[in-house]
């Protein structure tokens, strides 16, 4: 199968060409280079970059997403195993990722623990933040 050029993965993926060489330079991809010393890409790379972007789409940061990556060859197709320990691993991750996303939705109209006691009617309120004596932040919102 023939390898891929930048622009061609780029199209692919609907990124830019200063994405990839940008997730190239984290660490995230890996090309290869012609005799021309231009990039090639096997097609294994256009399902990581498209995990790469619907990734940081959700607020996944780089380099949660570097770290799952690093089970990964560097050069062609994870087997299937591989994918799904990665899948495996970052299964939980994600699990208290949403939780936190709900808990937020849930809470935007109301109190979320931060202490900052300017609510009027706060459905939890906090008087003299008790709340604050333990933890900072929006301890109601954490896990």
């Amino acid at each position: 199968m023939e390898n891929l050029s930048v622009g061609e993965v780029a199209k692919r993926c609907g990124v830019n060409v200063s994405a990839l060489h940008f997730y190239e330079r984290k660490g995230l991809i890996n090309s290869a280079r012609n005799s021309g010393n231009q990039r090639r890409y096997g097609r294994d790379i256009i399902r990581r970059v498209s995990l790469i972007k619907v990734a940081q789409q959700l607020g996944i940061s780089l380099q949660e997403i570097k770290s799952v990556f690093e089970s990964l060859p560097k050069y062609g197709a994870p087997s299937h195993a591989q994918w799904e320990q990665l899948a495996t691993d970052w299964h939980q991750q994600l699990d208290q990722r949403i939780t936190m996303l709900q808990k937020l939705r849930d809470s935007l109209t109301g109190c979320i623990g931060c202490g900052c006691l300017s609510m009027q009617r706060c459905p939890l309120y906090n008087p003299d933040d008790k709340l604050g004596a333990g933890k900072t932040g929006p301890v109601l919102l954490e896990t």
